[in-house]
C-alpha cells in the first residue's frame, strides 16, 4: 500500500465514531489468575503456583462491544447471563465500560459462561498460560428466552446502523433468532455482520461474513494451504452463503477477502508490533470492520483499518481494545 493510501486511511478513523451498533451473541466473563511458580508438584509433573492477583474482563460478544465504545460509538449488547455472581460481575463491567446493557437477560437455568485462565507470572518474562477451565452450558435456549430475545431485536434493530452476530457456539444464536436478524436488517437498511466460529450455514445473506482460516476449512470441508485454495474457498463461501462480502482472517498471514463486485484479495498482516497474545483479535477486527461498513467505507479500506486495529491488540495480554489515537498513530507510523 502506498504512503498516500495509508495517510488516507488515517483520515477515515474519526468516521468510526458516532455509529450505533447492536452486538448479539454469547457473553463470557474472562477470569485471569496470575501466580508465581514456586516448585514442582509432588502429585503431578506440573508447577505449583502461588496466587498473586486476579483480573476479570469482558469476553465473548462483549469484547466487540468494548471495542466499539472505545472508538467513540454506541454499542448495545444483547445476550443472556446467569442468575449468579459471575452474571452480576459481567453486568457491572458492561456498565463500567459504558456499554448499553438494556439487552442483557438473566436466565434462571443456565450459568454465566466463565473462562478461567491460569498463568505463571514471573517478571520480566511474559505470563505463560498453564491451563484454562471453562464453565459453560451449550444447551439450546428455552422457548421463553428465545421469545424475549426476539422481542428485544424487534424493538432495537430499527434504531441501529449495524448488527454483529458474535457466535461462540454457546447456543444463543438459534436459526430462528438469526433469521429474524436477517429479515429485520433487510427491512430497516441495517448492516448485517457476522463473526462465527461455526454454523456458517445459519448466516445466509450477510453484508459481511468473517471467520478465521480454520473455521473456513471446517465449513468448506477441505484445507486451505495455498493462495489458490483460499481464492477458491472464499468464492465458494460467498456464493453458498449469498454474502456481499466474505473475509477469512489468517493470523500471521493477514486476511483474504472477496465480495460481490470485488475480486479476491490477500492483504498481509499489519506489522505494527510484536505478537504477545492473539486473544480477542478477531473481536477487534469485526468491531472495526462493522463500524467502517456502517460508515459507508469501501471494502478494501475497511479491511485495512480492521487489519491494523487487530495487529494493535495482539501486543497486550488478554482481550484488549484499540483507541482512535492508537489506530491513527499506527497508520501514521506505517506511512
Amino acid at each position: 500500500m502506498t504512503r498516500d493510501a495509508i495517510t488516507d486511511l488515517a483520515a477515515l478513523v474519526p468516521g468510526l465514531a458516532g455509529r450505533r451498533i447492536l452486538v448479539l451473541g454469547d457473553l463470557t466473563l474472562d477470569e485471569y489468575l496470575y501466580g508465581k511458580a514456586t516448585r514442582l508438584s509432588r502429585e503431578a509433573p506440573i508447577p505449583v503456583l502461588e496466587l498473586r492477583r486476579r483480573e476479570v474482563i469482558l469476553g465473548g460478544a462483549a469484547n466487540p462491544a468494548r471495542n466499539i465504545v472505545a472508538l467513540g460509538s454506541h454499542a448495545m449488547l444483547v445476550g443472556i447471563i446467569g442468575a449468579d455472581p459471575e452474571g452480576a460481575q459481567l453486568h457491572e463491567l458492561v456498565e463500567a465500560h459504558a456499554i448499553d446493557g438494556t439487552g442483557l437477560l438473566t436466565s434462571a437455568t443456565r450459568p454465566t459462561t466463565r473462562k478461567t485462565r491460569i498463568l505463571a507470572d514471573e517478571a520480566p518474562r511474559l505470563p505463560q498460560q498453564v491451563a484454562r477451565l471453562d464453565r459453560l452450558d451449550r444447551m439450546p435456549l428455552h422457548a421463553e428466552e428465545e421469545a424475549q430475545i426476539l422481542a428485544l431485536l424487534e424493538q432495537a434493530i430499527p434504531h441501529h446502523d449495524a448488527v454483529i452476530c458474535s457466535d461462540y457456539q454457546l447456543g444463543l444464536l438459534t436459526p430462528k433468532i438469526v433469521g429474524r436478524v436477517r429479515s429485520l436488517c433487510a427491512a430497516h437498511g441495517t448492516t448485517f455482520c457476522v463473526d462465527a466460529q461455526g454454523n456458517s450455514h445459519y448466516y445466509e445473506g450477510a453484508d459481511l461474513f468473517r471467520c478465521n482460516n480454520r473455521e473456513a476449512e471446517a465449513a468448506l470441508g477441505y484445507s486451505l494451504g495455498t493462495e489458490s485454495d483460499f481464492a477458491r474457498g472464499l468464492h465458494q463461501l460467498r456464493i453458498s452463503l449469498g454474502a456481499k462480502l466474505v473475509i477469512v482472517t489468517r493470523g500471521p498471514d493477514g486476511l483474504a477477502l472477496e465480495g460481490a463486485g470485488l475480486a479476491y484479495h490477500h492483504i498481509p498482516a499489519a506489522r505494527v508490533s510484536e505478537v504477545y497474545d492473539t486473544t480477542g483479535a478477531g473481536d477487534t477486527f469485526i468491531a472495526v470492520a462493522t463500524l467502517a461498513l456502517s460508515a459507508g467505507y469501501p471494502a478494501l479500506a475497511m479491511a485495512q483499518l480492521a487489519n491494523t486495529a487487530a495487529a494493535l491488540v495482539v501486543r497486550r495480554y488478554g482481550n484488549a481494545v484499540v483507541t482512535p489515537d492508537e489506530l491513527r498513530n499506527a497508520l501514521g507510523s506505517a506511512a
